[in-house]
């Protein structure tokens, strides 16, 4: 039986390979799935550890030096200042915004960067961006100086924290994808009418999971490359819709398959 590694290399050029996944164990479906989420964020997670271990002294500098006294009350960024102020330093950024006027996006734009935002932290790291909002604080009030001592401290406890942020980038992650392969098999449905193919929603979400293959390893190289794709989300919807209905296209045209 073809391993998993090799499924996702067969995965990435071969409808045909793919075809013949759909009458596989959906155990070994699903742990490919969970295998080609994790290559996905390999870039992400490294781009962010970077982020991290090379941000935790710039912002600490930049927050004692350069930023203006400034508390967390009631959910809610209060400073000395009524426009945002953006400081940048050694590829990384400190955005204070107690205005409300930035959002994560704009945060997304400056790189890796970390922003005390009116109602949120956000944090900005290999091209992504996570929010947490202020009432996870739970109605302490936070000023500066704490904030100082936190970074104090987040070297000695960065090896603990970065293996649960990878967990948490992973389970995302997966169940993005799922809902991804979900849709697609959705999709596949139409095409098997179109092309007059018995198949069980159950192969073609197996079929669904291989098909996305391509789409996902061509965006986790353009991700380790930092090269922005346009209209990503298109491209990668229509190149697995493609490797999907080709797949369709291999399978038997007349036999019922078995659900």
């Amino acid at each position: 039986m073809m391993n998993v590694f090799k499924q996702l290399y067969r995965s990435i050029y071969s409808p045909k390979d793919i075809a013949s996944f759909r009458l596989q164990g959906m155990g070994k479906t699903i742990l490919y799935v969970f295998l080609l989420t994790l290559i996905s964020i390999l870039p992400t997670f490294y781009f962010f550890n970077n982020a991290i271990t090379s941000g935790i002294e710039t912002a600490k500098q930049i927050a004692s030096e350069e930023l203006p006294d400034f508390t967390i009350k009631n959910g809610t960024l209060e400073a000395e200042t009524d426009k945002p102020i953006t400081v940048e330093r050694d590829g990384f950024s400190i955005t204070l915004d107690p205005t409300g006027s930035v959002d994560g996006d704009e945060l997304a734009e400056n790189g890796n960067a970390f922003g005390f935002l009116k109602n949120e932290f956000a944090l900005s790291a290999g091209g992504r961006t996570q929010s947490y909002p202020y009432t996870m604080l739970e109605g302490s009030e936070i000023a500066k100086k704490d904030f100082l001592d936190f970074f104090n401290s987040m070297n000695g406890v960065k090896g603990v924290i970065m293996p649960i942020v990878f967990a948490f980038i992973l389970l995302v992650s997966s169940a993005m994808k799922f809902i991804e392969i979900t849709v697609l098999a959705g999709i596949g449905i139409m095409f098997s009418n179109i092309m007059r193919r018995q198949l069980a929603f159950s192969q073609l979400w197996r079929m669904a999971a291989y098909s996305v293959t391509l789409s996902t390893i061509f965006f986790t190289i353009m991700e380790a490359l930092q090269t922005v794709v346009p209209n990503g989300i298109m491209i990668n919807w229509f190149v697995s819709a493609i490797v999907l209905y080709l797949a369709i296209n291999e399978t038997p045209g007349t036999n019922k398959e078995p659900v």
